[in-house]
């Protein structure tokens, strides 16, 4: 099923400044279904005069709220993991009304049609024109090596506990692999749902349980600031160095170099777990001592244990799941990107 729909209230006034609304949940696992709002949010990268300075790298990213509402950040640099400067976002809002959309800041507005953003300032002249894209993660795609173990390749669950697949071969939430692992590299791809009307933690959430002790979250946390309970978090320890959350229904990657916490004959830990985490590319977590488990996990122990793919009740598919036990001894291996982080596809 694409389409799953409930009622919630959602407190609209901590997020975006306007009145509570009564809004149908629904959450969409294809573009088809997503709606006209889908079309217009999203990242667009392109040229705009800020600050009086025409900064020739810029961003915008477009998060739909609801029944046409959106916000939006403005980027001077560039777009996230391409220069972009998120800690200087000029935020925007606005609708979708009489078939086009329309945003809007002091000394900015940027008017939305067939996949271009125009921005013009408060005397209306127009001061950038930016176009929307849709990137890819340089490490999408990438292909188990010989000693990997593939736990999802879109047919074979031979090595997963209670793995649901979709129709389509996607590898539905709520799965343990059969692996126990120590230290371990690991590739998987995944992708939230697009679910305008909620927020927070009820927007896309799902998680990678390392061992069933440390989560690192899943959420669709595009747009937002990148907190520690957002996506590519350390949950309740840990903040992404930036925040690489692409839109909803586009494809994501971690990948994910572990080493477990080590534990002496007494039982008692005598070195901190490892975690270094990419996001889409781009390196997120290096070398973090993970100081105890994260939220609910399982406490802390000497035993390999498995890795949960967590189910929150929202439609996350997964895809391309392999992982590489590591020998204890050795380090962890540098991942390999290209010069541009992310890549343009169109």
């Amino acid at each position: 099923m694409s389409r799953i729909t409930c009622f919630l209230f959602v407190f609209s006034t901590l997020f975006i400044g306007l009145p509570v609304d009564a809004q149908e949940r629904v959450a969409y696992t294809t573009i088809a279904e997503a709606g006209a709002d889908y079309q217009v949010q999203g990242e667009y990268r392109g040229a705009v005069r800020i600050g009086g300075i025409l900064r020739s790298a810029s961003g915008l990213q477009v998060i739909a709220r609801g029944e046409g509402k959106f916000t939006a950040n403005l980027i001077s640099g560039g777009l996230a993991g391409q220069g972009g400067k998120l800690d200087e976002v000029i935020v925007l809002e606005g609708a979708t009304a009489d078939g086009g959309t329309t945003l809007s800041a002091e000394g900015y507005t940027v008017t939305l049609a067939d996949g271009v953003a125009s921005v013009t300032n408060d005397a209306g002249k127009k001061i950038g024109k930016l176009r929307h894209i849709v990137r890819q993660s340089v490490t999408m795609g990438m292909p188990a090596p010989e000693q990997a173990v593939v736990l999802f390749d879109g047919e074979n669950t031979d090595n997963l506990v209670d793995a649901k697949v979709t129709s389509d071969g996607l590898l539905m939430e709520g799965v343990l692999t059969k692996e126990l692992v120590k230290d371990f590299r690991l590739h998987l791809e995944f992708r939230t749902p697009f679910m305008p009307n909620s927020l927070g933690q009820a927007r896309g959430n799902s998680g990678v349980y390392i061992q069933r002790r440390y989560e690192v979250q899943v959420l669709d946390s595009f747009g937002l600031e990148g907190v520690h309970n957002e996506c590519g978090g350390v949950y309740r320890q840990k903040p992404p160095a930036v925040n690489m959350a692409l839109p909803p229904l586009v494809w994501q990657t971690y990948d994910i170099h572990f080493r477990a916490a080590r534990f002496n004959e007494a039982g008692e830990k005598t070195a901190n777990a490892v975690i270094t985490v990419y996001h889409n590319g781009v390196p997120i977590h290096t070398d973090y001592e993970l100081t105890n488990k994260t939220g609910a996990g399982q406490p802390e122990g000497p035993s390999a244990m498995p890795i949960l793919l967590q189910n929150h009740s929202d439609p996350v598919r997964f895809r391309n799941i392999w992982l590489v036990h590591l020998d204890e001894d050795a380090t962890q291996p540098e991942l390999k990107t290209r010069n541009r982080l992310l890549e343009k596809s169109e």
